[in-house]
Parts: C-alpha cells; sequence; structure tokens
C-alpha cells in the first residue's frame, strides 16, 4: 500500500506517463526530422519529401496525418487544379521549440562525444 491507498504505486500506465504522451507526438523516426522542417515555415507535400528523401510517400503521411491529428501540424487545401495542399506547423506545434531544441542540443553533444570530442562539462 501506498499513500494513495492502492498497492500499483510506481508501475508504468503509458495513458497517464507524460514522458509517453510527449513521444508519442514527437517521436517516431521522422517526425522530429518534419517538425524541424515545417519550423522554417509553409511545406507542400512535394517539398517535405524532396527535403528528406529518406522517408517514404507512406510513411511520410502516415507521420503527417498522426502529427495533424495530435494537432501539432495543419493542413490546407486549396481547390485548384492540380489541388494544392500545405503543411503549417500551429501554435500549438511551435511550443514544441524548446522541447525539440533541447533534444537536438542533446543529440549534438552526443555526437560529439561519438566523434572523441568530448565536452568535458557533459562528461
Amino acid at each position: 500500500m501506498n499513500d494513495r491507498g492502492d498497492d500499483q504505486a510506481g508501475l508504468y500506465d503509458p495513458d497517464n506517463c507524460p514522458f509517453t504522451a510527449t513521444w508519442r507526438v514527437i517521436g517516431g523516426k521522422w517526425k522530429g526530422v518534419i517538425w524541424w522542417r515545417l519550423s522554417g515555415g509553409v511545406g507542400r507535400f512535394g517539398e517535405l519529401q524532396r527535403a528528406i528523401p529518406q522517408v517514404s510517400r507512406k510513411m511520410l503521411t502516415q507521420h503527417l496525418r498522426e502529427m495533424e491529428s495530435d494537432g501539432v501540424v495543419a493542413r490546407s487545401v486549396y481547390p485548384q487544379v492540380p489541388p494544392r495542399v500545405e503543411y503549417s506547423l500551429t501554435e500549438y506545434g511551435r511550443s514544441l521549440a524548446p522541447i525539440i531544441g533541447a533534444i537536438c542540443e542533446w543529440g549534438q553533444g552526443h555526437l560529439d562525444r561519438r566523434r572523441g570530442h568530448v565536452n568535458p562539462r557533459a562528461s
């Protein structure tokens, strides 16, 4: 038993874990890269695909839909022939900037460490 009166304290609950909630939004192989590309402004599907040539069309579509569903990305369709679709970060999506920035900063330190350029403060 714990202070809350249950014996389940400390068990991982993915539906109530802040880390899991965050990672579901920004995790995945391409979401961070898509976010980073869109942080520079509006992008069309083809532009995103050219900017990230390693991502398949199917995976780019899937990640954009998930990011739209999470409220991170807005999808704007313009009625013209052929239809023009643009993606942009929402205000909510832009709120990820400090988080993704911190991840990138840590990642740069990790790359430097792997290359043998260790910052003494990061050891």
